[in-house]
């Protein structure tokens, strides 16, 4: 049975939908009816609960919840509380197994630790455990320190990787050929890091694709909350004239990417391009972006749909590509259903063996 809050109510009907598109699916006896009903009730106070309208005795539940941007407008802070309503309201249902599928846990910015600092993934996993949430899904973590508080003999959590869907995208759109790959690509792309921290996620890119890598040195100005002091281009090749893709795992309010393509420009990069798997766009991410675009800097950002993108954001964004994470939430919610392994969505994509078979075919 598939579940969802108020949140990821779109999302859930496009990965049932994914679902019973599958070849095998009616085959091997799945009902139509996937799809359970929640219904949330706000008391005059702010208060609510969850009610549960469809049976889910013995059944393995799947709950699609975030706090991210949602079409209700719901704060973070509402969203989590409807989030943990619904899981208790599930766990009293009596199902077989609750695993939560939260695509981008909004939580994971928060688990560095000092002496004096609430650690909000911690605080986040702790309630969800206590709850009775068995596993957790979730997709590219901001890093992999949230995943050392987690306990995998009380409630496991795969991080499956985002990026993937992004190479699979870029590869289908703007290489198709293997000899674009081996020739343009090679020669004239780079992949960048965002900052120093971001190091791995472009050298996994520039890895896949054969490319050459760049790494942007951030200094912040910590007297004032999201500015960037100075950035610091580490790279061994000239990049004047060449393709660059700025790759993360999301853009919040896009500061430091803003002053990351500046940079890039002036320094006599021929395209700009991004690509991110959370697009958070916090104000005034949108506005940033759009005058990287108008002023002729920035070609395109691509991104997945981990976090709701509304027809206006697209609309005041032509250049936004936004890449459907359904499918791939789909089957990962079949292999943990069927009890297969999960290990080939931690496999990273590789663009040579993939249009190699897509030339067989063609």
């Amino acid at each position: 049975m598939v579940c969802a809050t108020r949140s990821m109510e779109d999302y859930a009907e496009r990965v049932a939908y994914e679902m019973q598109t599958f070849p095998d699916f009616y085959g091997k006896g799945y009902n139509k009816k996937i799809r359970g009903e929640l219904r949330t009730v706000t008391f005059a106070d702010g208060e609510m609960e969850v009610e549960v309208h469809t049976s889910i005795r013995g059944k393995d539940v799947f709950l699609f919840a975030s706090a991210g941007r949602n079409p209700f407008g719901l704060t973070v802070e509402q969203s989590k509380m409807e989030m943990y309503h619904a899981i208790d309201a599930l766990r009293r249902a009596q199902p077989n197994r609750i695993t939560l599928f939260e695509p981008f846990c909004t939580s994971s910015r928060s688990d560095r630790t000092t002496r004096r600092n609430s650690v909000g993934f911690w605080v986040h996993y702790k309630t969800l455990v206590s709850l009775g949430v068995d596993h957790i899904i979730t997709y590219q973590l901001h890093s992999d320190k949230s995943k050392t508080v987690v306990d995998p003999t009380v409630c496991a959590i795969d991080d499956v990787p985002g990026s993937p869907m992004l190479k699979e995208y870029i590869t289908d759109n703007y290489i198709r050929k293997p000899e674009v790959l081996s020739g343009k690509v090679k020669e004239d792309w780079f992949f960048c890091s965002v900052d120093a921290g971001g190091e791995n996620v472009a050298r996994k890119y520039a890895r896949a694709f054969g490319t050459k890598l760049m790494i942007a040195h951030k200094q912040r100005d910590y007297d004032t909350t999201n500015t960037v002091e100075s950035i610091n281009i580490l790279t061994d090749t000239s990049i004047e004239d060449k393709e660059v893709w700025i790759v993360d795992d999301m853009i919040d309010t896009g500061g430091s990417v803003y002053y990351l393509v500046k940079e890039l420009k002036n320094r006599g990069v021929k395209t700009i391009n991004i690509a991110v798997v959370h697009p958070v766009f916090s104000d005034p991410a949108t506005n940033r972006l759009c005058e990287l675009h108008d002023e002729g800097m920035l070609d395109r950002v691509v991104v997945t749909d981990t976090v709701g993108v509304p027809q206006e954001m697209q609309e005041a964004m032509p250049f936004l590509e936004v890449v459907s994470s359904a499918r791939l939430s789909a089957e990962i919610i079949m292999h943990m259903h069927e009890e297969q392994s999960l290990s080939p969505f931690f496999d990273d994509f590789d663009p040579r063996h993939y249009l190699s078979n897509l030339k067989l075919f063609l």
